[in-house]
């Protein structure tokens, strides 16, 4: 390497975006790919990765993991559901719990992971414990994806103040080949395939010194069978819970019901505004208002189209208007959210004013018409 044209580049050398968040959009790609639904971040640090895939649909089990309890703790709270989240509970169910404890040890809460994510970690392995590592991660734990990050030493010396390691507490940092040397053995001692990449591009013409985060993801070849796991399973658990969260759902009865409630009480007044809207504008006289005044009238083209059809037309008796739950079942949200006719009529059930035969949600005019 021409040392001007290296000097010259360790004064200007900068990524946009910055390198930690190329490396987290890096695995949030390989999640949106292979669409695993439990992920665990070894080395975790301040849960950054893991609030950035809280929010990926197909996840339903985040775990994070670090050696350092203060500084998970300082921002586990961004990890904490928001009140919205039980106002618009999501369809997906989502459990968040951090631990306490070293990748040298074997924990079964560990244990059947999709993909593991360890992003910057191994560098501040002990010599002692980087050799526990792939026995724990890839023998044990046994993921279908591991993604292992670390830094491309050849880098170094394009990147300022870089005298020996990026960090003081690193204790090594390897090479491409270092690198590629010990994930090739781990993958074949482990029965995985690797693939090289990295992020952080180098500058042109100096394209052999490779990407400033070398990554090495590895596929395991072919499923671990539930015996060989729990063969190895330890008796007891080593690590320390230091934070859980339980996203609401509507897996959860309990959320579904409130939010199928919610939506049916929606749905009913908007027909009720509706229906009255028009009544209110013909008013009562017979000359204006057409002895068979279709539905069709009240609504949107096709939603009074369907009411018509299937015979669900909203009517008023006295002070009480009348809407066909299978009028209201008809809307696409709340279809939705019940599936079935019946799943419909056991969630209100008790809980929305219905008709004598149960038929219809039932709501009072009085106040509309004292306005009229």
């Amino acid at each position: 390497m021409d040392k001007n044209f290296q000097e010259e580049f360790t004064q200007i050398i900068k990524f946009q975006p910055p390198l930690y968040k190329q490396r987290y959009q890096f695995v949030k790609d390989l999640v949106e790919k292979y669409k695993p639904k439990k992920v665990a971040d070894l080395g975790c640090a301040d849960c950054s990765l893991l609030w950035m895939l809280k929010f990926c649909s197909c996840i339903e089990v985040l775990a994070g993991l670090d050696i350092c309890a203060n500084v998970m703790k300082e921002k586990m709270h961004t990890l904490s559901p928001l009140p919205v989240d039980y106002l618009q509970p999501s369809e997906r169910s989502l459990t968040v719990t951090l631990h306490h404890g070293s990748v040298a040890h074997k924990d079964p809460c560990m244990l059947g992971f999709d993909l593991v994510t360890c992003i910057e970690l191994i560098e501040h392995l002990e010599e002692s414990e980087l050799k526990k590592f792939p026995e724990v991660v890839f023998g044990f734990m046994a993921p279908s994806i591991v993604v292992i990050s670390t830094p491309n030493s050849e880098f170094n010396p394009l990147l300022p103040r870089v005298m020996l390691y990026r960090h003081p507490d690193h204790k090594f940092e390897w090479s491409q080949a270092q690198f590629q040397s010990w994930a090739l053995e781990t993958a074949r001692c482990y029965n995985y395939s690797v693939e090289f990449t990295g992020v952080g591009h180098p500058p042109t013409g100096m394209e052999k010194v490779g990407f400033c985060t070398q990554i090495g993801v590895f596929v395991r070849k072919c499923p671990q069978t539930g015996e060989s796991v729990q063969s190895e399973k330890p008796t007891e658990a080593v690590y320390k819970t230091v934070f859980k969260a339980v996203y609401p759902s509507l897996k959860d009865e309990k959320y579904l019901q409130n939010a199928v409630i919610s939506e049916v009480v929606f749905t009913a007044q908007i027909i009720k505004h509706r229906l009255m809207s028009k009544r209110k504008e013909y008013g009562d006289d017979p000359e204006r208002k057409p002895k068979s005044q279709p539905s069709m009238d009240y609504f949107p083209d096709h939603l009074g189209k369907l009411l018509v059809e299937k015979n669900m037309e909203p009517f008023v008796s006295g002070n009480e208007v009348y809407i066909p739950l299978t009028a209201i079942f008809s809307f696409p949200k709340v279809n939705r959210l019940c599936g079935t006719f019946e799943k419909l009529c056991k969630l209100i059930a008790g809980k929305v004013a219905l008709s004598s035969d149960g038929s219809a949600v039932m709501l009072n005019i009085e106040h509309e018409n004292e306005e009229n």
